[in-house]
């Protein structure tokens, strides 16, 4: 199935909650689905039997600028041997997006690390904690707008 026909089949099925997709200058083709309608939309994309997305390669967080933010889904089928990038914003000051994790147990750990770097908050996550900063790490470092702080409990930071 190629990246026209899942987007056709997306639409009929999602409409208005698929919002976008792109094909042209980019090095993926993606389909960016409204945030609201993504654990729908990933677990039909995993069960629907042309589609069968079984295997989450990557689930990485995003900062645009401009106030959005945004969380882009890697997905593969080991069945069908096709694949798809699935891609969702939400603003900055609202960055709630659902969790996937009981889609795909695997982004347990990706949502931890979008969530920790980028502050992006999934909602129904099982253990929603900063995975590689410490617990009292104040903001989140990928961001556009972050500002390292000079010290971190008396050590300037970044080192020297």
């Amino acid at each position: 199935m190629n990246h026209q026909e899942m987007f056709q089949k997306l639409t009929s099925r999602f409409g208005n909650s698929i919002v976008e997709s792109k094909t042209e200058g980019v090095i993926d083709p993606y389909i960016k689905v409204s945030a609201s309608a993504i654990t729908e939309v990933a677990a039909f994309l995993r069960d629907d039997a042309d589609l069968q997305f079984d295997f989450l390669m990557c689930l990485s967080g995003v900062d645009y600028g401009k106030d959005v933010i945004g969380v882009v889904y890697n997905l593969f089928s080991m069945t069908h041997r096709h694949k798809m990038t699935l891609k969702t914003e939400v603003t900055r000051t609202a960055p709630g997006v659902p969790s996937v994790t009981h889609i795909w147990p695997s982004a347990n750990w990706h949502e931890r690390e979008a969530f920790d770097l980028i502050g992006i908050v999934f909602k129904g996550h099982p253990d929603l904690r900063r995975i590689l900063l410490p617990d009292d790490w104040e903001g989140h470092p990928l961001r556009k707008d972050y500002k390292v702080p000079e010290f971190y409990h008396g050590m300037r930071v970044p080192y020297e």
